[in-house]
């Protein structure tokens, strides 16, 4: 149900990068859970509904293992005022890895073990697709859940793949990837969608939307990596389609279909919250009318540019205005808690309907 009988307020972050930050004594994720429950004196605690973590739950840059599987768990696990189930998850260029060519490992074996969206391996992630609030319809690499008349499409990134398009055995490349199966299901989607509000999750954004995420621009300035076997031209967005690098297909298929998809939710390049490249800001709109949102991240040490941070969209019933907040998770940019700076109003193509 809707909170308070007329609104409903979705958590949007990303980037956790739980093993990275351990080493430093910093729990990320626990730490962010429990601002967000009100349990961290120093900063004000929120509602929350439902939760989406857009990726990069791993800080690995060589493939995630059980040990760091393990610890994100007993992170998510400090939940109190929530359950486990109402956070959904999706895959970021850190938390791939690849089939076993031996048969001991299935494609993308960490995720599903440990973060699991589609409730395959409860016994180690401690997800029971049962007591989603929201069912979850599809697995791993794509799904979809309702609440009223929004309809999310989570689809997970494919760093997966050999070379150039995915990681291979080695590093965390960055380029973003989608397969085709998973483009063509998001259009199906979409075609079908015109009466609700869709909302898209994914590690990556799309080219040209936000901050720093046009070609050459995630490497040429710090934001990322510069890894030579993995597409760096494509380091901040979704650069592959299957196996076609800046195919254009999604951004084509949103300007032919106007309206179609209402916000991108995104992260994996880490910024400040004011940031602006290539006169981009975290929050935008492009390629039809799509609003992009680049949640940013919650680690603090993981790259240059980390300034933990989190996304709360709010939904009113029977109103097509969406409210977005910036939440600071630390006092390293501005204090602990809202930044109101930050804050944003965007339309929707329906009003909002609760269950």
């Amino acid at each position: 149900m809707a909170a308070s009988g007329k609104q409903f307020t979705i958590w949007a972050f990303s980037d956790p990068h739980v093993g990275t930050d351990i080493t430093f004594g910093r729990t990320s994720l626990a730490d962010a859970i429990a601002q967000s429950e009100g349990r961290d004196p120093q900063s004000p605690g929120f509602h929350w509904d439902m939760a989406v973590d857009l990726g990069d739950d791993s800080g690995s840059q060589i493939l995630p293992n059980d040990d760091e599987g393990r610890l994100w768990v007993q992170q998510i696990e400090s939940l109190r005022d929530h359950d486990r189930e109402q956070v959904y998850n999706v895959i970021g260029n850190h938390d791939a890895t690849n089939a076993d060519p031996d048969g001991n490992y299935d494609t993308q074996w960490w995720h599903r073990k440990w973060i699991d969206p589609a409730g395959e391996s409860t016994a180690t992630s401690g997800v029971d697709n049962g007591r989603r609030p929201y069912p979850v319809v599809g697995n791993w690499e794509h799904y979809s859940f309702e609440v009223g008349n929004l309809k999310f499409l989570m689809m997970a990134d494919r760093n997966d793949y050999p070379p150039p398009v995915g990681r291979g055995d080695f590093g965390g490349y960055p380029a973003g990837s989608i397969s085709l199966e998973t483009f063509d299901w998001l259009t199906d989607h979409l075609r079908n969608s015109q009466d609700q509000i869709a909302i898209s999750g994914h590690h990556h954004m799309v080219k040209n939307t936000t901050v720093a995420s046009g070609s050459w621009e995630g490497v040429d300035n710090g934001y990322h990596g510069r890894f030579e076997y993995g597409a760096p031209i494509g380091a901040s967005y979704v650069h592959f389609v299957g196996d076609e690098p800046d195919s254009g297909k999604i951004e084509s298929f949103l300007v032919d279909n106007p309206g179609s998809l209402d916000m991108w939710l995104g992260a994996h390049t880490h910024t400040f919250p004011d940031d602006r490249f290539g006169g981009r800001s975290h929050i935008e709109q492009a390629w039809g009318g799509t609003t992009f949102m680049n949640v940013a991240a919650l680690s603090k040490y993981h790259g240059k540019r980390n300034i933990p941070m989190s996304r709360v969209i709010t939904l009113t019933h029977g109103s097509a205005k969406a409210n977005i907040k910036c939440y600071m998770h630390t006092s390293d940019y501005r204090p602990q808690g809202w930044y109101d700076n930050a804050e944003r109003e965007i339309t929707l193509s329906n009003p909002f309907e609760a269950q």
